[in-house]
């Protein structure tokens, strides 16, 4: 696994979203701290990474854009 974030990263990202503020959180912190590794584990190892996350395409099944 790569370097942990950044704190200042964190601090920020532990500024809840106005979903996350309605759900409520126990701890902000280590919230942005999960959320900023698994984004940058993503963004290090997208290959390694793609079938874990619901929001990357498999490429095989991503159908081009219409010019429509």
């Amino acid at each position: 696994m790569s370097q942990p974030p950044d704190q200042d990263d964190v601090d920020e990202r532990a500024h809840l979203l106005p979903e996350e503020l309605a759900v409520g959180s126990d701890d902000p912190q280590e919230q942005a701290r999960v959320i900023l590794e698994e984004s940058q584990e993503r963004t290090e190892h997208p290959e390694e990474t793609r079938a874990d996350s619901t929001q990357s395409p498999d490429p095989d099944e991503v159908s081009p854009r219409s010019s429509e």
